[in-house]
């Protein structure tokens, strides 16, 4: 069963989770217990990563309604990043995503353990850059009126995952992972004769027309 905690109602809280050992969080609860989320609310799965941590990286998110229907998916690359830093910039645009679309209502599902856990509370943030965002997370959920945050293992998140892989291969110059042979490259024609004429220095076809990328031969007529 995937570890949950709720928040709702304008401040930032952690309303149910175990404290660990050696790691103990200071911050005291906020957040008036709210368990059940409201009738209309969003659910976003969310990924992050970076390939050689630091190093390409970027994040996925797909955000469906409480009805399961999908409304967004949501991608980038971020550059040279470590995986934590992709994994908050994609609860971040979440956030963003609920509080400018509405309803102002999400439920967060993570396959990083760590970021659920610095969410609720449970973790105590100490990398500089990372308090910055974890920051910036929580003055977004506190604009929220419920939000629910909770870890799901990485093969309930497949979805995510394959939106951020994608957005690591564009941005590291590698076509997505979906396309296929036969949609990136021009399909091949069989030899064929046109004529044609020249004007202004370009040559026009006469009673032909040919698909963008042919390679063509350019025979002179006497």
């Amino acid at each position: 069963m995937p570890d949950t905690s709720y928040f709702h109602h304008g401040d930032y809280r952690e309303s149910r989770g175990r404290q660990t050992q050696g790691m103990p969080s200071s911050s005291r609860p906020l957040f008036e217990h709210r368990e059940n989320p409201p009738e209309h609310h969003l659910i976003a799965h969310s990924d992050g990563g970076a390939r050689g941590n630091p190093g390409p990286a970027g994040y996925g998110v797909v955000i469906k309604d409480e009805t399961g229907r999908k409304v967004a998916a949501l991608s980038e690359y971020l550059g040279h990043q470590t995986n934590n830093f992709a994994e908050y910039q994609g609860l971040i645009a979440a956030l963003e995503y609920a509080l400018e679309h509405g309803p102002k209502a999400l439920k967060l599902i993570s396959d990083s353990e760590l970021l659920v856990r610095q969410i609720k509370g449970i973790y105590k943030v100490k990398n500089p850059t990372l308090k910055d965002l974890h920051g910036r997370a929580k003055e977004l959920i506190a604009k929220l009126e419920w939000f629910s945050i909770g870890h799901a293992l990485r093969e309930h998140n497949q979805e995510a995952d394959r939106l951020a892989n994608d957005a690591m291969d564009k941005g590291m110059g590698r076509g997505a992972r979906t396309a296929s042979p036969s949609q990136s490259l021009p399909q091949a024609l069989p030899p064929q004769e046109l004529d044609g004429i020249v004007r202004q220095g370009k040559v026009e076809l006469v009673g032909g027309s040919l698909p963008d990328g042919t390679r063509v031969q350019v025979r002179v007529k006497k």
